[in-house]
């Protein structure tokens, strides 16, 4: 398996995996092929992103990717890496792709003085969990996350300061 940081050649092979994630947890309405090449293009890749996107490659086909950001300030004058998404091809799952993804960006943090790596899951997604702890991770349960979503977030960038 060859794990790696994708750049702007990947984007069609990535599309197809991308795609493959929104129809997991959006069935139906995931994106197509060609809107999400759009959004890989546009969004993902732009330079205001902020993302690494890493694919991982198996017999020469992408199989899974992972998403991540390296935050700064952290304590102590470190950073703080956060992956966004991990995702693996249901012909792979199970195979150490996942695993795989995640150690390539435990080290990319280490090596780039990060002294942590946060991610969140879905709590409808009970097997993530399993898999995460399963690699030692803790589960946080003194954070809590917040959102402002579609209308709502709207609404607060019009409000005057």
């Amino acid at each position: 398996m060859k794990i790696k940081i994708c750049d702007s050649s990947d984007i069609p092979a990535l599309a197809k995996i991308f795609v493959e994630m929104d129809t997991y947890y959006f069935g139906s309405e995931g994106a197509s092929y060609d809107e999400m090449l759009s959004y890989l293009t546009r969004r993902v890749f732009s330079v205001y992103s902020g993302v690494t996107v890493l694919g991982a490659w198996k017999n020469g086909s992408l199989v899974g990717f992972a998403t991540f950001t390296m935050m700064f300030p952290a304590p102590k004058c470190s950073g703080q890496a956060y992956m966004k998404d991990l995702f693996t091809s249901a012909a792979v799952r199970g195979q150490g792709v996942g695993k795989s993804l995640m150690r390539f960006i435990a080290a990319f943090a280490v090596e780039h003085g990060c002294t942590r790596f946060d991610w969140t899951a879905e709590t409808t997604n009970p097997k993530a969990a399993e898999f995460y702890l399963s690699l030692g991770a803790s589960l946080i349960e003194e954070k809590q996350y917040f959102r402002l979503d579609h209308q709502d977030l709207a609404t607060f960038a019009k409000l005057d300061p």
